[in-house]
């Protein structure tokens, strides 16, 4: 049998699933096979009824929700309309990128085969869960799942086996080719450019958004760099409510723009187009012509901790012995504790790999640079603001993120460094950003209690709802804010107040440095079980929990369950299944982030 043309689709939120599917198409093309990689949304669904052979790689997002490059495709396959016996020519293969801390590990991969299965395909693998808990990370199971999978295409497909596949250690064309243009009237000012057309901002068409104040709201004496930053959306067509999220892509440091242009040698004010064989593998998101400048600030992700995919194209320049070894290593999947040692435990970034191998890296060529750095992903905040009580503006609270590993320069947030260092008072600063649906909904009944948990800067969305609920005359607001020190960081105090005085809100904070016992927003939840069963059991009460992924939320949820069995007269199995109950109807909800 003729081997088919492989099409690999994924459903990718922060990049991980796309890296996947194009490592798999590397893999194919290694095989001689034909390959197509694509996204789930720009992939035309009905083709899939003449497909023989598909590998479809599918992260799962928040609580168990389709990637947003996937949804449409989501919507589309779970029709009740579509006939059961659809899809009875394709060969597919699933494979899912998930966490086991979130409850709906792998959803979408499972929901998806199965769904797959009822439509007639033939699955030619078990279903792939990759989880990002385990100590060697998705690649403990995406490397046995791909082994495993290429014999069973070789099984399936004997012609292949008569082809010696390439080596792993020649290279592939790359995707795009750079044509620099030396003609200094063909250059561009590729500075922001957006489009401000009548349609809703989105990923494609960003609203370039004037920044207003960039406040900081810890102590100075703190730690922790918190800010609550404004921008003036008026004239965006932009429409939020309580529980939304506005969506940004930031930029690199000027220091490493400049830096990662001296090591390739590249003059950062040198223009150029790019042209592919395939013309979809262009990046729509660049202008043309582009400056390498523009490129390597607002699209190559060089601050990131680098994926194994980074190590095993890079691998293929050296020539220099040592650092083939190395390299080589890195890319194997015996060498991934090394790996793990060397990049993933200090965090240290693509740009410092490149320093640490200066022979391989004087020998990358340019072309390959789109393959070897993913593209800056847009990062989410919560909107912390109301449109109803600040029109034509929104708000965020952001956590600028610092830390020290053993790498001498302290690990910073691509984004939340970004951020904080736009200053408006030294004149107009505009930021590219859009909003899309948050996984919070908020009660629209007037009567219906809300109580919300947020420790830190899981505030965010319910300063948004409280501002909302405010203005709507609803008063049955319950707010559990927890923080290290009421001096140091203790966000929005005063509105707090000022809402407790006009009576639109219950507040129960927990300050966990303020005494010698730890105090958090569990113990409060506890203490409060009365008012809380009551809410819940007798008046309908909604439960909100947002804020970090590790502990907070497991151990919120454990003293709800205590209150249940201690004010409801509950077995702990009744509890569980109160909880569960509520989870389902959407009556507890939460937004967590790792």
């Amino acid at each position: 049998m003729a081997p088919p043309a492989l099409l690999i689709l994924y459903g990718s939120q922060t990049g991980t699933a796309q890296d996947t599917a194009q490592r798999i198409a590397r893999q194919a093309k290694r095989r001689w096979l034909k390959v197509r990689v694509m996204p789930l949304d720009s992939y035309n669904v009905a083709g899939l009824i003449s497909e023989s052979l598909v590998v479809f790689v599918c992260a799962t997002a928040g609580q168990g929700d389709p990637p947003d490059n996937m949804k449409s495709f989501w919507r589309f396959l779970f029709k009740k309309s579509l006939p059961v016996g659809s899809l009875s020519r394709l060969d597919c293969a699933v494979l899912g990128l998930g966490d086991s801390s979130y409850p709906k590990f792998n959803f979408v991969a499972k929901k998806l085969h199965k769904r797959l299965l009822q439509l007639g395909a033939s699955s030619v693998m078990p279903v792939g869960l990759a989880d990002d808990q385990h100590d060697l990370g998705q690649d403990a199971v995406i490397d046995p799942w791909l082994a495993a999978f290429w014999d069973k295409v070789l099984a399936l497909y004997p012609s292949l086996a008569a082809a010696a596949p390439l080596r792993e250690d020649e290279p592939l064309p790359p995707t795009c080719s750079f044509l620099f243009l030396d003609d200094e009237t063909e250059k561009t000012d590729d500075r922001l450019r957006i489009s401000v057309e009548q349609t809703v901002p989105s990923q494609a068409r960003p609203f370039p958004a004037r920044m207003l104040f960039n406040r900081r709201v810890t102590e100075p004496s703190h730690f922790q760099d918190v800010r609550l930053i404004e921008f003036d959306i008026t004239g965006s067509n932009i429409e939020f409510a309580a529980g939304d999220v506005v969506m940004m892509r930031p930029c690199n440091a000027a220091e490493d723009v400049q830096q990662f242009c001296q090591l390739l040698r590249l003059d950062p004010e040198a223009s150029f187009t790019l042209s592919a064989a395939d013309k979809a593998a262009v990046p729509a998101r660049l202008p043309r012509p582009c400056t390498v400048r523009h490129l390597v600030e607002s699209y190559l992700d060089i601050a990131a901790v680098p994926r194994r995919s980074f190590f095993e194209l890079l691998s293929t320049f050296a020539t220099n012995e040592l650092e083939r070894e190395k390299l080589a290593e890195f890319s194997s999947a015996a060498g991934q504790d090394e790996l793990l040692s060397y990049c993933n435990r200090p965090r240290r970034t693509a740009l410092e790999v490149l320093a640490d191998f200066p022979h391989t890296t004087a020998e990358l060529k340019v072309d390959y640079l789109l393959d070897l750095f993913p593209e800056i992903q847009p990062r989410s905040f919560s909107i912390a603001s109301s449109l109803k009580a600040h029109p034509h503006r929104v708000q965020i609270l952001v956590a600028v993120v610092q830390y020290k590993t053993k790498m001498h320069k302290p690990r910073r947030g691509l984004c939340s460094t970004w951020l904080a260092s736009l200053d408006p008072t030294q004149g107009e600063v505009f930021a590219p950003l859009w909003v899309k649906k948050g996984s919070l909904r908020f009660p629209t009944e007037r009567e219906t209690p809300v109580i919300m948990v947020g420790p830190g800067t899981g505030v965010a969305p319910f300063r948004a709802a409280l501002q909302e609920r405010s203005v709507e005359g609803k008063k049955a607001n319950v707010l559990f804010f927890g923080c290290r020190s009421e001096s140091k960081d203790f966000y929005f105090s005063s509105e707090w107040e000022r809402m407790m005085e006009a009576e639109h809100m219950l507040l129960f904070t927990a300050f966990s440095r303020d005494q010698e016992e730890k105090v958090y927003v569990q113990h409060r939840v506890r203490e409060n079980a009365a008012l809380l069963w009551d809410l819940i059991a007798n008046k309908g009460a909604c439960f909100y929990i947002a804020g970090n992924a590790k502990e907070m939320p497991a151990s919120v949820c454990d003293a709800l369950k205590d209150a249940f069995q201690q004010e409801g007269r509950m077995s702990a199995e009744e509890a569980e299944q109160l909880l569960a109950a509520m989870e389902k109807t959407g009556r507890l909800q939460r937004e967590t982030w790792a």
